[in-house]
């Protein structure tokens, strides 16, 4: 079992790279800024469990953006972990729709959150807004859950 979380947190690894390389790439294509909600859903979950990030001024806002950042990763690798876990359990799915459902969760582990602190409201997304957002969780899915086939075809 150990050796599929591992797999599968290597694997999401990979796939939060895609993620981040195509976000980067969608950046400069667009001049648009990098995405504040990490950093503010870590820290409004900070602040509720009593332990706020500490700093003042810009030490603070960069702590809360490495940690958003550091979140993302943290979500990624452990999103590939549960999928390796699933496929382990005997879950195994075509890759194309095994790569669509671990995207999907991938998404909705960050923008439930968002959703539920208050960070951001899906509901007032416009169709370029969903699609920063979907293309690259579903390149992170395929990516990923391919990886994790691949790794269970050379056990």
């Amino acid at each position: 079992m150990f050796q599929s979380i591992v797999r599968g947190g290597a694997a999401g690894a990979a796939g939060t790279t895609v993620l981040n390389a195509v976000t980067y790439a969608d950046m400069a294509w667009r001049g648009r800024p990098a995405s504040e909600a990490p950093a503010q859903v870590v820290d409004r979950l900070s602040r509720e469990i009593g332990r706020p990030v500490p700093g003042s001024d810009g030490g603070r806002e960069n702590r809360l953006s490495g940690l958003g950042a550091l979140s993302g990763i943290a979500v990624g690798c452990g999103t590939g972990a549960a999928v390796a876990l699933l496929r382990r359990a005997g879950v195994e799915l075509p890759w194309w729709l095994g790569g669509v459902l671990t995207g999907a969760l991938a998404m909705a582990a960050t923008d439930l959150p968002m959703a539920r602190l208050g960070v951001t409201d899906p509901t007032s997304w416009s169709a370029r807004d969903w699609a920063s957002d979907a293309v690259p969780h579903l390149l992170y899915g395929l990516v990923t859950y391919g990886a994790v086939a691949a790794a269970d075809r050379g056990r």
